[in-house]
Order: C-alpha cells, then sequence, then structure tokens
C-alpha cells in the first residue's frame, strides 16, 4: 500500500522539478503598446528566472529599470523565446518576479 503512494509522489516531485529548471514564467507588465499585460510561458532561456519580468532582468543586469531597458528586454525574449501559454496579466507574479522591489513607471 506504501508504494502506491510513494511512486506518483516521486513522480509529480520529479515532474515538478523538470518544469521548474525547464521553463520561465514571464510576466509583462503593462505598458502603453499592451496595455492589460500578459504572462507568456515559454522554455528557459539563459538570462531568466522561472518567474521572470523585463523589469527583474533589467534590475539584475543594469542596477536599475528604464523604457529602453524594457523594450530591449521584450524583444529579445520575443525573438529567441519559443512561446507555450499566453495567459493573462498576473501582479502577485510579477512582484515575486521583483523580489519586493517596485520599479519606476
Amino acid at each position: 500500500m506504501r508504494k502506491r503512494t510513494v511512486l506518483p509522489l516521486l513522480a509529480l516531485v520529479a515532474i515538478l522539478a523538470v518544469i521548474y529548471t525547464q521553463f520561465t514564467i514571464f510576466i509583462v507588465p503593462p505598458i502603453g503598446s499592451l496595455p492589460t499585460g500578459m504572462t507568456i510561458v515559454f522554455p528557459r532561456l539563459s538570462k531568466t528566472s522561472f518567474i521572470d519580468s523585463p523589469d527583474a532582468i533589467c534590475e539584475r543586469e543594469m542596477g536599475h529599470v528604464n523604457l529602453l531597458c524594457r523594450g530591449v528586454t521584450l524583444g529579445a525574449v520575443a525573438a529567441k523565446a519559443k512561446i507555450i501559454a499566453r495567459l493573462p496579466y498576473s501582479d502577485t507574479l510579477y512582484r515575486i518576479s521583483m523580489v519586493g522591489d517596485t520599479p519606476a513607471k
């Protein structure tokens, strides 16, 4: 009986580990050209985290967020990423990607 519960649990842990290490949930905040924002799921790129955003990448790479960096980051992701899913914008996920930092709008 115990093996019946342990094996599915191990399989679930393995699947979650693969998702965490191989995919990115990318949150695009509302901006002029995209007033509602969006969440995109794609295979992980070299400089992305599991939950990420253009603002978080700019903060990591440059130390601050500005519109130019945000646009360049969005362009690079759009060119390189193979999008698996497009979802509605999530402010909670955006805040998680920023690790508590509130960017300038």
